[in-house]
């Protein structure tokens, strides 16, 4: 019943008797928390910068991320609209639909990720159980066209057993934790030859950017809230708590054992093929959870295309970016994502605070430009400016996303405000 109203409600305002209270959004919002991708940015933050310094990174990123998500889902509140629909009122009907293909693709790369944990999960699987060396790309290719499979033929299936799922791959992390420190005992101190390593701004930007997708698409849950304090609580509830408890269970093991690979722990550590079993389900919900959000959102873009044809285009790119080494290049995916998201974010709050402030949500998004160029011009220069910026070295505030979130809203102000004095010289002639 609840998803036929989703699906009823996805192209309108939703209606007040369908709201719920904020602690059940922020149990799901934690819940995101417990990924192996967080593991790996966890364990790589703690082996660069020593368990104390992630912690304090982790509190720093709980609390922006909390402020984001305020911001997106107290818009949320007010409107009842969906992300989709904000972008497409800020951004016109083409810009949204680039706004989208963007995201899907950033969904695509989250794919590649999750591929790369099942291969090596399958892999160390193999090795335990059978003696034999399994081939990464094999299972890479086998484990992309299963979750592609499934995510067109039996998602809402999977889906369900996120439910069970999530709480076992948590139940697994704090056991690898526990086993490791029992093992090798407590190290706090960073590691001497991390493998990624980061300054303090670069490891806060690479946690926050990880997890911007969740805050800028906030909207899609946070609409269901009853009221913008229960928006504020079910914030506050969720990522200033999940995100330290996650850092403290990844930087433990990491720095006990100077392992970042989840799957080379559970082997070494003895658990068997349970543990790893909850890996492997575990990625393959992500994954048929990425696909079919990527499909949707396309499939919205261009109606004339069947979303099982995206879902297929995006299992073929994911698989893609796995074979090419995206796991390797974790942390710079992941600060391009805090720098693209959220300027995404920042304009369509800004516009929810002030353009669209006192107008009615359903008349807000009808009869919507092609493009509104102030929102597509403020995103894309943000972006282009702040990527070079970071590629000469050049930053404001030493974090690159908060670099380009920064340089989107005051962009975006000043241009809304050129854009309004210009519309008033044009009408004073007239007027007077």
């Amino acid at each position: 019943m609840a998803e036929s109203a989703a699906d009823q409600y996805a192209n309108g305002p939703l209606p007040e008797h369908l709201t719920v209270p904020g602690w059940r959004i922020a149990v799901i919002v934690s819940s995101f928390a417990v990924a192996l991708p967080a593991f790996l940015n966890g364990a790589y933050t703690g082996l660069a910068l020593g368990f104390w310094n992630a912690v304090l990174i982790a509190i720093a990123a709980g609390l922006i991320l909390s402020a984001g998500g305020t911001l997106t889902s107290i818009i949320s509140v007010r409107t009842r609209l969906t992300t989709y629909l904000l972008v497409q009122r800020s951004f016109g009907r083409f810009g949204a639909a680039l706004v989208n293909i963007v995201i899907a693709f950033v969904l695509f790369g989250w794919f590649g990720v999750n591929v790369s944990f099942f291969g090596s999960a399958m892999a160390a699987a193999a090795k335990q159980i059978y003696g034999i060396e399994g081939h990464f790309t094999a299972y890479v290719i086998g484990g992309s066209v299963l979750m592609t499979a499934s995510t067109v033929f039996g998602f809402r299936t999977l889906d369900k057993l996120a439910v069970v799922t999530v709480p076992l791959l948590g139940v697994v992390m704090l056991a690898v934790c526990v086993a490791a420190l029992r093992r090798n005992g407590i190290v706090l101190h960073a590691s001497s030859h991390p493998p990624e390593p980061m300054t303090f701004g670069v490891a806060l930007s690479a946690l926050v950017g990880g997890n911007m997708a969740t805050v800028a698409t906030m909207p899609d849950l946070s609409r269901y809230i009853h009221t913008r304090r229960g928006a504020v609580s079910s914030m506050l509830l969720s990522f200033p708590l999940a995100t330290p408890v996650m850092m403290i269970a990844s930087a433990l093991p990491a720095l006990a054992t100077g392992e970042t690979d989840i799957m080379a722990l559970i082997v070494g550590l003895g658990f068997g093929v349970a543990a790893l079993a909850a890996l492997v389900l575990s990625s393959w919900i992500i994954n048929a959870s990425n696909l079919y959000s990527a499909g949707l959102s396309l499939s919205a873009t261009f109606p004339t295309v069947r979303s099982w044809v995206f879902i297929l285009l995006g299992g073929v790119i994911g698989a893609s970016f796995a074979l090419a080494g995206i796991i390797d290049a974790f942390i710079p995916f992941l600060l391009f994502l805090g720098v693209i998201i959220p300027p995404i974010a920042a304009i369509y709050v800004i516009d929810g605070f002030t353009l669209f402030r006192t107008t009615d949500p359903a008349a807000s998004i009808r009869e919507l430009p092609a493009f509104r160029w102030p929102a597509v011009g403020t995103w894309i220069g943000s972006v282009a400016l702040v990527l070079a910026a970071s590629h000469l070295g050049v930053t404001v505030t030493g974090v690159p996303m908060f670099d380009a979130t920064i340089v989107a809203a005051v962009g975006y102000a000043i241009v809304l405000r050129l854009a309004r004095g210009h519309a008033s010289a044009r009408l004073a002639p007239a007027n007077g």
